[in-house]
């Protein structure tokens, strides 16, 4: 796959200088559903201080078996490529927070 400035690949999202917190979930997961609003707040909430990408574990496979992902929703936040946190199960927003703004 050739990248540009603009499109990166999962692995070299997850190497940049900027925290990464990766949602790992499913469409058919009830608590997954119930995390979307969270997300969209976090998102609007944390600004620059983590990029958050969704994974669905359905489409990605590899990736889930990679990480070892054995229920969602699943959070993990990366740091210039390593595992800083990860938690499973629904959180609250507070709770998603507290993790990036701790490990930045």
């Amino acid at each position: 796959m050739t990248t540009s400035d603009s499109v990166k690949t999962f692995s070299e999202l997850l190497e940049s200088e900027q925290l990464v917190l990766v949602d790992f979930y499913a469409t058919w997961c009830g608590p997954c559903k119930m995390m979307q609003p969270v997300i969209q707040n976090l998102k609007a909430n944390v600004g620059k201080a983590a990029r958050i990408l969704k994974v669905d574990v359905d489409k990605n496979p590899v990736v889930m078996r990679q990480y070892g992902i054995s229920g969602v929703p699943t959070f993990i936040l990366f740091k210039k490529g390593q595992i800083v946190w990860r938690q499973s199960g629904a959180m609250s927003e507070q709770a998603l927070t507290e993790a990036i703004f701790a490990n930045q």
